[in-house]
């Protein structure tokens, strides 16, 4: 069964084409690099994994509640239509919520897997090159992986959300090279980041827990990546031109604050547009999931020197200036331990497991004899 059966809304034309621009830079210096970009790349090959076999594919997935949502998280809870959904109602609901959700981290992943590409063509230092090119495999797994969730699992996909595809287009679309990273690496890595952790952090559900644990991992590299070269080429422009990166950001961040709703899965429910969009709005958990969203954006933003008098109004009108105060590497850190120390854990149990299994079998030949 291919992908377009399993897609909940028609998604249109099979290939959405983005005309490219700007140059393509190559460099002649080969012996020159920044000496924490070269060691963030090759810490990028040393971490490289293969997601068919660091998953656990065998764990089973229930798909009426593959997260364990709680009913207080869904945005029809307490509104006239909840009273009217049954048990199986209920569990179609999660069904799509979460189908939606990770088509989105499945739509981004390839996005940012096009944006890392580009930066290896754009951008013109040597060991930048080096490290988008790991960076684009890291996101080809992820997509691999969330494609396989998704299909396998869950049986149910959504289209790219209108305003996460407008975000990607403006990003691809700019012929200034540092773009893909302000609007990939910052943008919508920061956003994802703080998606999946909130899920990591919250389901009880071994399969997602794991594959949100191991993109992490990787993810935190990437938003390092980022921020260094962008932190570095930001000190060099003038006024004029951070101004218009703030205004890049600024409408970026409308963007994804927006997307941030599903209201089309309402849709998918019986419920009007208008009523669908007003009650994603108003529902205080995904109020507060939307803030909770730009925990990993302000500070990165601010960290790369893009702080200017009309991007922190623009903050504090959307609610979220004091993230930008938030520890950026300590929350990075935490990323990359939980994936090692789930390792950890899944290697104990299993080498457990065979060394029960080999006792087994000594003590099952000793009775025979």
């Amino acid at each position: 069964m291919g992908t377009y059966d399993l897609y909940a809304n028609d998604p249109g034309d099979s290939l959405w084409r983005v005309p490219a621009t700007g140059a393509a830079r190559f460099t002649w210096e080969y012996d020159d690099g920044r000496d924490r970009l070269l060691a963030l790349y090759q810490k990028g090959k040393d971490k490289q994994w293969d997601g068919r076999t660091r998953i656990d594919w065998d764990l089973e997935v229930d798909p009426y509640d593959a997260l364990g949502t709680p009913e207080e998280a869904m945005s029809l809870y307490g509104t006239r239509h909840w009273g009217k959904l049954t048990d199986r109602d209920k569990g179609e609901l999660r069904r799509h919520y979460a189908s939606w959700q990770f088509s989105q981290f499945l739509h981004g992943e390839q996005g940012a897997m096009i944006c890392a590409a580009r930066i290896v063509e754009s951008v013109p230092d040597l060991d930048a090159k080096f490290y988008s090119a790991t960076q684009t495999m890291d996101e080809a797994r992820h997509a691999e992986i969330y494609g396989r969730f998704l299909h396998e699992k869950m049986g149910l996909l959504y289209p790219v959300d209108d305003d996460l595809q407008s975000l990607l287009g403006d990003t691809l679309r700019d012929s200034r090279w540092d773009m893909p990273y302000l609007g990939m690496q910052v943008l919508i890595e920061g956003l994802a980041l703080a998606a999946f952790g909130m899920i990591r952090d919250t389901t009880d559900k071994p399969l997602p827990k794991q594959i949100l644990t191991y993109v992490m991992q990787d993810e935190a590299r990437h938003v390092a990546f980022g921020r260094m070269a962008l932190r570095d080429y930001y000190r060099q422009l003038t006024d004029a031109e951070l101004r218009e990166r703030e205004e890049f950001v600024i409408e970026g961040c409308h963007l994804m604050r927006d997307r941030l709703r599903g209201a089309e899965v309402l849709e998918n429910f019986g419920i009007p547009k208008a009523e669908a969009e007003a009650i994603s709005e108003q529902s205080e958990f995904l109020r507060l999931f939307r803030k909770l969203l730009f925990s990993r954006i302000v500070p990165c933003v601010k960290d790369i020197g893009l702080w200017g008098e009309r991007l922190q109004r623009a903050y504090l009108d959307m609610g979220v200036f004091e993230l930008g105060d938030s520890n950026l590497d300590l929350l990075m850190a935490q990323d990359e331990e939980l994936a090692d120390r789930l390792d950890a854990e899944r290697f104990a149990t299993e080498e457990r497991e065979r060394v029960a299994e080999v006792e087994a079998t000594i003590e099952s030949g000793a009775t025979e004899d």
